[in-house]
């Protein structure tokens, strides 16, 4: 305040004196008047004069003003003057006309006046609180002047006022619904206020972002016509800038909220007539740059990567192909397209791969890689624009081993046109090379080292490339047209920098012996390249030459640090000893440093695009300062070793390398045995779930046994009873009805009996041959690895198989046993049968028929008993096979292939037995129907059947028991 005294007192008296008491009466009727009327009239008075008497409304009439806007908030009309009346005096606006000799000094007093009044003002962090609450006014003459306010504070003063809206309750939110107002010129003054309120203040750009910010924006650029739009769509893209700038956060967020897929409508320009306004390039360069915000190389890569996805996906990148290969686009965006394609593919494989594929609508189509190309290495072309070809050259190789080597591959013999019909990008690269343009000999040296870049296959291969420098000269290597024109210095006359063409070849050779022994013996075979090198870092020349002094120096470094030792006079040894001799070591050290040291060095290794100013500042590479900084301390060391060193550190490597590759086999060794082991694990716990489950098989069938044993026993009764009570002659005459049914049923199950052994009889044979495979695998498998791999575990888990398996082969002789109890009962069966037959006398037709069923019986029973002996003599074989193997799997120790094979066993002899018992339970069926049949053809013979009933109901209920004491039948007949 005192500050602002003294400017006002310093002024001249006279009229504005009068002025000052106006002013002064007027704050007085504000501050006393209890009518609201007077004091509205009064504020708008001072309204009035606050644009021509800034100073004196500002020291007067500021604190009054405040007062009002606390004290008359129900009346928009003063709020609104008081507010208007601020923003006049802190805003630093000028409106009316000002000399040019005293433009300078109003401006630089009118600055001083808005700071000084905004100090005042913020000093109360209520006034900044107050004026947010105000916002929240609907009534367009208090929210329009409260937003051009704030705005004003900001620029004045953003820091202060940013940190107190940033802890003001809510007070962000508020702002953000001035996005909202249907009155666009409120809507687009808060998107003025926004830009202001988030520049360089992180917290504020994360909130705005998540109270909705990006979709807001985004509806508006849409409404007003994306690129077609006017100035409202130029603040929403800046206001995007603000938000997405070096904010990680916020760029995570835009490309989560599917918000990259809505900028792909920017770039749909129409046909070339339809004409490019000043603000349509505008807004279309804004747009270019948000693309590129969110690619930056500056970013983490996992979130530059996720945005080129998401930008190839959804179709972006091909619209701005598109844009890159029509015709009619300004100079300026296309420029800015190129360098946004760049970013874009950069380090990306599939957008990389993309634009390898665009075609530019030429006749015949040429690739945009080739047009690209002819651009940068024409002079008459812009200098933007063909930095930004090298740059986006540069970024579709960069980590793209395929791309290099499609480029080399077009230089190479095999693969060039012999019609000339197409010029490739290789031959433009060379062409480019050697030019009489030292900025396109530049471009053409840089492009082609990034071809070279990380990638000791491809160095390798230029080696093979072939120039044929004039008609009947035999042609030269690349290598040697590189070292020829270097040789040649400025004897050649070019137009621009002196050195650019040496400095380029010079990087590009350097870049092209790095980490390539084989293309430093190339170099070195020609004995001109060494004296050359040393000559020209021995010579004291200008400061201008010192610059290709230090590279000369770099590339004899190299030359000696990746030197295998396969040329005799330029070993490593002598060629140290050659600096020595005619440079010295410290002043070769001296200009190997001048490279760092130079000011354009510091400038390209900030930033991969290659931004000058002008040609003549085209100096330095950023993937070469890299590769400076790499080698320089190296080389440094080499140089001032001995001899004696070098052969103890060659004798490390080799030791290092051995060691690797040691430590590398055993890592490989132990990996596979992880995953032998694991897979071991896995089959063991396979086993122990087939073996749980076979044992409940084993189980099943020892109950159907049971059953079977029992229903054995009742047939045996039923016998009996039949035995017993045999009829007269008369039956005979009732069975001659169901004989042919009775063969015919008969004969289809003995068919389906020899089917069912033929299928069994095939299956043990595919056994057998599974087994003798799993042998020979087993014999032929046994190694010391797999000893090494059995843990302890392992062979406890082989002991407890053992002992299961030795479990159901008891289990399976018992059955066994059983099953010949059984075999012998049926025998006994069919010899009662044969009595009954014999006992029962028929006519001779009946007779007839008694035999024939009884001899049918007969075949099918000893066709059963011979399969069943067949087949108890196949488990046996396979028992006994299974015990062979299980002596080898002892032997041999492996541990899974014999596991294996006995579970494979176990299963066959698990399903035999099965299919014999379901046999010999059809075979009970078959004869308890037979018997059935019979009682029920003696009793329509008529012959006497007593206590049949009884016995009936007697046998049901023992088999709703399950037949648990079949005594007491016998006991009954």
């Amino acid at each position: 305040m005192n500050f602002l005294r003294g400017v006002m007192g310093g002024q001249s008296a006279g009229p504005q004196h009068t002025e000052a008491e106006t002013i002064q009466k007027l704050c007085d009727r504000v501050a006393s008047s209890t009518l609201l009327d007077d004091r509205r009239n009064a504020v708008r008075a001072l309204k009035s004069l606050s644009k021509k008497y800034r100073l004196e409304v500002g020291i007067q009439a500021m604190e009054h003003l405040i007062h009002v806007l606390q004290t008359d908030r129900s009346d928009s009309e003063i709020i609104g003057y008081a507010l208007d009346t601020l923003y006049n005096i802190i805003s630093n606006d000028e409106e009316e006309e000002v000399d040019d000799v005293e433009e300078e000094n109003s401006t630089r007093q009118s600055e001083d006046l808005g700071s000084q009044f905004t100090e005042i003002f913020i000093k109360q962090q209520e006034n900044v609180t107050l004026l947010l609450s105000l916002l929240e006014e609907f009534d367009f003459h208090v929210r329009w002047p409260g937003v051009k306010l704030l705005t004003s504070l900001l620029k004045q003063l953003g820091p202060q006022v940013q940190q107190i809206i940033l802890v003001s309750p809510m007070g962000v939110s508020r702002l953000m619904d001035l996005l909202a107002d249907s009155r666009e010129v409120i809507r687009n003054d808060g998107v003025l206020l926004l830009q202001a309120l988030t520049r360089s203040n992180g917290a504020i750009q994360k909130i705005v972002a998540f109270e909705n910010a990006f979709e807001r924006l985004l509806d508006i650029i849409s409404e007003e016509g994306n690129s077609d739009g006017g100035i409202v769509v130029e603040d929403c893209l800046i206001l995007l800038q603000n938000l997405l700038k070096n904010n990680n956060s916020n760029q995570n967020f835009f490309k989560e909220g599917s918000y990259i897929q809505r900028m792909k409508p920017w770039f749909e320009v129409g046909d070339e007539n339809s004409g490019w306004s000043a603000q349509k390039v505008t807004n279309l360069h804004l747009m270019l740059q948000l693309v590129r915000v969110l690619v930056s190389p500056t970013n983490p890569p996992g979130a530059t990567s996720s945005c080129q996805k998401a930008m190839f996906q959804c179709g972006l990148l091909q619209q701005l192909c598109t844009i890159l290969m029509a015709t009619g686009v300004p100079a300026d965006i296309l420029t800015e397209t190129i360098n946004t394609v760049s970013e874009v593919i950069r380090g990306y494989q599939v957008n990389q791969d993309y634009f390898a594929s665009v075609n530019a609508p030429s006749n015949p189509p040429r690739p945009a890689i080739v047009v690209l190309l002819m651009s940068m290495v024409n002079e008459r072309q812009p200098f933007v624009l063909r930095c930004a070809v090298l740059y986006c050259f540069q970024c579709f190789l960069y980590k793209n081993q395929k791309g290099q080597g499609e480029i080399v591959s077009t230089l190479l013999p095999s693969t060039i046109d012999a019609t000339g019909n197409s010029v490739s990008a290789g031959q433009l690269l060379c062409g480019g090379l050697f030019s009489t343009d030292s900025l396109s000999n530049w471009c053409a040296a840089v492009a082609l080292a990034h071809a070279l870049q990380e990638n000791a296959t491809q160095k390798e291969q230029l080696l093979r490339v072939q120039l044929a420098t004039s008609i009947g000269n035999p042609p030269v290597s690349l290598l040697q047209q590189c070292t020829n024109i270097l040789s040649q210095g400025d004897k050649i006359d070019r137009r621009g920098s002196k050195i650019q063409t040496r400095v380029g070849l010079l990087m590009l050779l350097c870049t092209w012996l790095s980490n390539c022994p084989i293309a430093v013996t190339h170099f070195l075979h020609n004995s001109a390249n060494v004296p050359f090198l040393t000559g020209q870092i021995a010579e004291n020349l200008g400061e201008e030459e010192q610059l290709v002094q230090g590279l000369c120096a770099l590339l004899l470094g190299i030359s000696i640090y990746f030197n295998d030792n396969s040329l005799e006079s330029y070993k490593k040894e002598k060629l140290k000893q050659l600096i020595e001799k005619r440079i010295g070591k410290e002043n070769f050290i001296e200009k190997l440093g001048f490279i760092s040291k130079h000011e354009l060095y510091s400038r390209a290794s900030q930033k991969p695009q290659p931004n000058f100013p002008s040609p003549e500042y085209m100096i330095f590479d950023h993937e070469f300062t890299k590769l400076v900084k790499e080698l320089e301390g190296v080389i440094t060391k080499a140089i001032y070793k001995s001899s004696e060193e070098d052969k103890k550190e060659e004798e490390v490597k080799k030791t290092l390398e051995q060691h690797d590759n040691i430590v590398t086999h055993y890592k490989n060794m132990i990996r596979e045995q992880d995953l032998q082991l694991e897979e071991l694990k896995q089959q063991v716990s396979t086993l122990k779930c087939q073996n749980e489950q076979l044992q409940t098989a084993v189980t099943q069938q020892v109950s159907q046994i049971q059953q079977h044993k029992d229903q054995y026993n009742l047939l045996k009764i039923q016998l009996g009873k039949d035995n017993q009570h045999q009829g007269s002659y008369s039956e005979g005459a009732q069975m001659n009805g169901v004989q042919p049914e009775e063969i015919g049923r008969l004969r289809e199950e003995i068919e389906e009996l020899k089917n069912n052994q033929e299928l069994l009889q095939s299956k043990l044979t595919e056994k057998d041959s599974v087994i003798e495979n799993l042998k020979s695998s087993q014999t032929s498998g046994t190694n010391e690895q797999s000893s090494a791999i059995v843990s302890a575990r392992d062979s406890e888990q082989v002991a407890e198989l053992k002992q299961e398996l030795a479990t159901l082969k008891s289990q399976l002789n018992s059955q066994s046993v059983e099953i010949t109890k059984l075999q012998t009962e049926k025998q006994e069966l069919l010899e009662k049968t044969e009595v009954f037959a014999k006992s029962v006398e028929v006519q001779g037709e009946t007779e007839t028929v008694i035999a024939t069923k009884t001899t049918d019986v007969e075949g099918r029973l000893s066709a059963l008993l011979q399969e069943t002996k067949e087949l108890k003599n196949e488990i046996k074989a396979l028992s006994e096979e299974r015990t062979a193997i299980k002596e080898q799997l002892d032997s041999s120790n492996s541990t899974i292939a014999i596991l294996q094979t006995e579970k494979d066993k176990l299963e066959l002899e698990i399903t035999d037995s099965k299919k014999e018992q379901d046999d010999l339970l059809v075979l009970l069926a078959d004869q308890d129907q037979k018997i059935l049949s019979l009682k029920n053809k003696l009793k329509d013979l008529g012959h006497p059947v007593e206590e049949e009933d009884e016995l009936e109901s007697g046998d049901q209920e023992d088999e709703d028991d399950e037949s648990e004491d079949p005594g007491k039948d016998l006991d009954h007949i």
